[in-house]
C-alpha cells in the first residue's frame, strides 16, 4: 500500500525528540526521507537509526545561519531532491518582567524561535522553486494568539512565526509552494514542564508530567493533554498531497484550549440560576 509521502523527502529542525521525533516516524512511516537536525547529537543519531535507511540525523543549530544551509543542503545531497521542511525546533526561551530580562535573552529567544523560521524558509525555497512545488511548515503556538503570563518573547516570537508563515505564504504560492504554521496547545513534551526531562529523575520526570497532565485536563474542553503524536497528525497532513490547496494558515491543535472555559466548569453555575423565560408576545 502506498504511502502518503511516497518519494517525498523532508528535513525536520528539532527531530531528535517530542513533536520533532513523532513527526520523524510518521514521516519514515508513509514513506518519506527524513533528515533530522538537532543539538542532542546521541538522542537524534539513535532516533535515525531506529527509523532504518529511511532517516539519517545532522547537528544543527538553528540560530545559525550555515548551519540551517548546510542541513537543507545535505537532504539534497543525501536524497536527492526536497519536498518538505519543518521548522520545529524550539525551546521555553526568555522569562521574567521586560526589566528583568537582558538583550542577550531576547537574542537568543529571537534566534532560536523565530529567525530560525525565516533561515528555513530562505534556504528550502530557492531548491523548492526550482521544482515549482512543497510545503514548509512550522512550530507557532497557541501563545502566538493569545498572551501567556512571564512569557513575553515566546509569545512575540510565536506571533511572529504566524505573520511570517502568511507573508511568506504570499510570496511562495506564484511556484505552488504551501507555508502553514501549526498552533499546538499543551502537550506532553519536555517543552511544557520546563526543563529537558533527561536532566531530571525518573520519578521527578514522572511527577511533573503528571501535574502538568492533571492541569491540563482540568483547563480546556478536551480534557486531555496534547500528546506530540497530535502535531505529528497535522504535519502529515500538510506536508501530503491532501492540502494542496491550504496555504498561509496557523492550524491550531489544542483540544479546544483557545475556546475559553470547558462547559464541565461553566455548566454548574448556569444551573444555579433559573433560565431566562422567552418573551411571547401578545396577539
Amino acid at each position: 500500500m502506498a504511502g502518503r509521502l511516497d518519494g517525498k523527502v523532508a528535513v525536520i529542525t528539532g527531530g531528535a525528540s517530542g513533536i520533532g521525533a513523532a513527526t520523524a516516524a510518521r514521516f519514515v512511516a508513509e514513506g518519506a526521507k527524513v533528515l533530522l537536525g538537532d543539538l542532542q547529537d546521541e538522542v537524534g543519531e539513535k532516533l535515525a537509526a531506529s527509523l532504518g535507511d529511511g532517516a539519517a540525523y545532522r547537528h544543527c543549530n538553528v540560530a545559525r545561519e550555515p548551519q540551517v544551509k548546510g542541513l537543507i543542503d545535505e537532504a539534497v545531497d543525501r536524497f536527492g531532491r526536497l519536498d518538505i521542511v519543518f521548522n520545529n525546533a524550539g525551546f521555553g526561551g526568555a522569562m521574567g518582567s521586560f526589566e528583568d530580562t537582558s538583550v542577550d535573552e531576547y537574542d537568543l529567544t529571537m534566534d532560536v524561535l523565530l529567525k530560525s523560521v525565516f533561515l528555513g524558509i530562505k534556504h528550502a525555497s530557492p531548491y523548492l522553486k526550482a521544482q515549482r512545488s512543497g510545503s514548509i511548515i512550522s512550530t507557532a503556538s497557541v501563545c502566538g494568539l493569545m498572551p501567556t503570563i512571564g512569557a513575553h518573547l515566546y509569545n512575540v516570537a510565536k506571533a511572529g512565526v504566524i505573520m511570517m508563515t502568511k507573508t511568506a505564504a504570499v510570496e511562495l504560492a506564484e511556484y505552488d509552494i504551501r507555508v502553514n504554521c501549526i498552533c499546538p496547545g499543551y502537550v506532553a513534551t519536555q517543552l511544557h514542564v520546563g526543563r529537558t526531562l533527561s536532566e531530571l529523575d525518573a520519578d521527578e520526570a514522572a511527577e511533573r508530567m503528571d501535574k502538568a497532565r492533571e492541569r491540563t485536563n482540568e483547563s480546556q474542553p478536551i480534557a486531555r493533554m496534547g500528546e506530540a503524536e497530535d502535531i505529528a497528525s497535522m504535519a502529515l497532513f500538510l506536508a501530503g498531497d491532501e492540502s494542496t490547496w491550504v496555504t498561509g494558515t496557523a492550524q491550531v491543535v489544542d483540544g479546544g484550549l483557545t475556546l475559553g472555559k470547558p462547559w464541565r466548569k461553566l455548566a454548574p453555575m448556569l444551573t444555579e440560576h433559573r433560565p431566562m423565560r422567552m418573551y411571547v408576545p401578545e396577539d
